[in-house]
C-alpha cells in the first residue's frame, strides 16, 4: 500500500508541475527521477479528462487514481473484457495508444479493468498470436515487397518453350492488402516497373518501402547504412516515399511480405498450376482476377478480409499519388574524356571542360540525357541512339576550341573567295584533298590568320604561286610570304624544250 500511495504522490507532483508550474515533460521526469514516458502517459490521460490542478487539488488520491485509472480491483469474473482483436486494430491507427483505448474502454465500461490490468490482458492475447501478428504496423507507415521463390511460367506459342518468370509481391503492413504481378526479371527497370505499379493499385504511397537487400533495390549491402539504387531512390523521391531496407538475413524486419509471398503462392500460384498462358500479359490478367479473391478472402486472426481492413483505415493514410507516373531513368557514373565528351550507349555529350577528370552522373531517360556534377545538373540534351557520334554544346569548349568550331566548309570558301579568286581555289584544294575534314579547317585558319597579318592581295598572290607549284597546305603558302616570292615573276610552267643538246635526249617533238 506505500508503494501505491507512493505511486499517487508521484502522479499528483506530476499533475502539479505540468499543469500549475508548466514544465516540460523533461524536466518533471529529472525532477521525480522517472521516465519522460511517464509524464506523458499521465498527461495523456489527465487531457482526455480536461482536468485543471484546481480540480485535481481537490481529489483525494483514491477519487484520482479512479478517475484516470478505474476503479480498484483485479481481474474478478463478471468485469467486461475488452475487445482485445479491436484493441489490436485500432493501434495500427495513427497516434492511437494504449492509453487512450483505455480511456475509451472505461467510457463504455466505467466498472472495468483498470489500465495495468487491461495492458497485462493485452499482452497475455499477443502471446498467444504468430510472431507476424506481434507487430504492430501503424495504417499508412509501410509497403514490404519482394519477389517469390517459386515462379510461374510462359510457353512459347511457336516453339513450345517454357520460360519461368518472376512473382513481384507487395503489401501494406496494417492491412495486409496484397498486390502481385509476373515480371520476366529481377532487373532495376522490372523491379522499379512493379514497384510503380503497386502504388498504382494501392492508389496511394506508404511513408516507406520495405525490400529486401536484392541488387534492384540496394547497391551495397549493409545492415546499418546500405546504399540504395540511384533509380529506386529517384523513384521514390517522385512519390513521396522513402527506402528501408530490411537488414541482410532478417527475415522478421519483412515478415508481413513473408506471409504475404505464402499467401500469393497458396492462393495464386497454386490456383494457376494446370493452367497454360502463352503471354506475360495474359499471365498477369489471369493474377489480376485471383487477387481480388484473395483480398476479400476473410482472415481468420481477424475475422475481416484485407480489402474491408484496407478501406476501413489504411486507404485513407496512404499519401496522394504525383499526377504523372514515374519515368524511368538509368543512371550512369562517368568521367570526362580529354575532348570533354561522357559516354551513354555508345554515343558522346559534351560538358564543360572544367569538370575534366570528375567524377559526374549521367541520367538517362527514353527522349533525354541529362549530366550531373557535384553541384548539380551541367547539361541536357535530347538523347541520340547514333553510336560513336558526338553531342556537342559549344560553351562547353575551351576558347579556342570554340574559335575553331564556328569554321565550316562554306564558311571558310565564302572567306577565302573575299581575299581573292587563287585563295579560293587552293582552299577547295586543301579541302577536297585531306582524309580529315578537320586536317583542312586547321590549314585553311592557317591562311586566314597570313591574310590577317600580310593582307588580302599579297596572300592571293602567294596562294596562286602555292597552285602552280602544286602546293596544298599553309606551309607552302606562308613560306612564300615569308620569302617575298609573292612579288617575284610569275613562274612559267609551260612547255619546254630540252635544255642540253644531246643524241639520247630527244624532246617532245620526237613522239610526234
Amino acid at each position: 500500500m506505500a508503494t501505491e500511495r507512493l505511486t499517487m504522490q508521484k502522479l499528483r507532483e506530476i499533475l502539479r508541475q505540468k499543469l500549475e508550474l508548466r514544465r516540460s515533460h523533461r524536466e518533471v521526469a529529472r525532477a521525480l527521477m522517472i521516465s519522460a514516458g511517464a509524464v506523458g502517459t499521465a498527461m495523456t490521460r489527465a487531457n482526455a479528462l480536461g482536468l485543471d490542478w484546481p480540480a485535481v487539488s481537490e481529489l483525494s488520491d483514491e477519487a484520482l487514481e479512479t478517475r484516470l485509472y478505474g476503479p480498484r480491483g483485479g481481474k474478478r469474473s463478471g468485469r467486461p473484457l475488452p475487445d482485445l482483436l479491436r484493441v489490436h486494430l485500432e493501434l495500427r491507427r495513427p497516434c492511437v495508444t494504449l492509453a487512450l483505448l483505455h480511456l475509451e474502454y472505461l467510457e463504455q465500461h466505467p466498472d472495468g479493468y483498470r489500465y495495468t490490468a487491461f495492458c497485462e490482458m493485452y499482452r497475455d492475447w499477443l502471446k498467444c498470436r504468430s510472431v507476424t501478428m506481434r507487430q504492430v504496423h501503424v495504417a499508412g507507415d509501410k509497403m514490404f515487397v519482394d519477389y517469390s521463390g517459386k515462379k510461374p511460367r510462359i510457353v512459347d506459342p511457336e516453339t513450345g518453350e517454357v520460360t519461368e518468370v518472376e512473382l513481384y509481391v507487395a503489401a501494406l503492413g496494417a492491412s495486409s492488402y496484397t498486390y502481385a504481378e509476373a515480371s520476366f526479371s529481377q532487373t532495376v527497370p522490372d523491379f522499379v516497373a512493379s514497384t510503380g505499379r503497386a502504388l498504382e493499385y494501392f492508389g496511394g504511397a506508404s511513408a516507406a518501402i520495405v525490400p529486401d537487400q536484392l541488387k534492384s533495390a540496394v547497391t551495397t549491402a549493409c545492415g546499418y547504412d546500405p546504399e540504395i539504387q540511384r533509380t529506386f531512390d529517384e523513384m521514390a523521391r517522385h512519390y513521396g516515399t522513402t527506402i528501408l531496407p530490411a537488414r541482410p538475413r532478417k527475415p522478421r524486419d519483412k515478415a508481413k511480405v513473408e506471409v504475404a509471398v505464402q499467401v500469393a503462392q497458396r492462393w495464386i500460384l497454386a490456383r494457376i498450376r494446370n493452367q497454360t498462358f502463352f503471354s506475360l500479359a495474359e499471365l498477369n490478367e489471369r493474377i489480376r482476377e485471383l487477387l481480388v479473391d484473395l483480398n476479400n478472402r476473410t482472415m481468420r486472426a481477424y475475422k475481416k478480409s484485407r480489402r474491408e481492413l484496407f478501406e476501413e483505415f489504411e486507404r485513407a493514410a496512404l499519401r496522394a499519388l504525383p499526377e504523372a507516373p514515374f519515368e524511368y531513368a538509368e543512371w550512369k557514373k562517368a568521367r570526362l574524356n580529354v575532348d570533354y565528351h561522357a559516354e551513354f550507349d555508345g554515343h558522346y555529350y559534351s560538358a564543360p571542360f572544367t569538370l575534366h577528370g570528375q567524377e559526374l552522373w549521367l541520367r538517362a531517360t527514353a527522349s533525354t540525357v541529362e549530366i550531373f556534377a557535384p553541384s548539380g545538373r551541367v547539361a541536357s540534351y535530347v538523347r541520340s541512339y547514333e553510336r560513336g557520334k558526338h553531342t556537342t554544346t559549344k560553351e562547353h569548349m575551351p576558347l579556342a576550341h570554340q574559335k575553331h568550331a564556328e569554321w565550316t566548309p562554306t564558311r571558310i570558301l565564302a572567306w577565302a573567295e573575299t581575299v581573292g579568286p587563287n585563295t579560293k581555289l587552293l582552299a577547295e584544294a586543301i579541302l577536297r584533298d585531306r582524309r580529315h575534314p578537320e586536317q583542312g579547317y586547321r590549314s585553311c585558319l592557317g591562311i586566314y590568320r597570313l591574310a590577317n597579318r600580310y593582307g588580302h592581295e599579297r596572300v592571293d598572290a602567294a596562294c596562286a604561286r602555292v597552285l602552280l607549284a602544286g602546293g596544298r597546305s599553309y606551309r607552302h603558302v606562308s613560306s612564300v610570304l615569308k620569302h617575298g616570292l609573292d612579288r617575284a615573276p610569275a613562274l612559267d610552267i609551260g612547255p619546254r624544250g630540252p635544255s642540253i643538246s644531246h643524241g639520247n635526249v630527244r624532246g617532245s617533238g620526237y613522239y610526234h
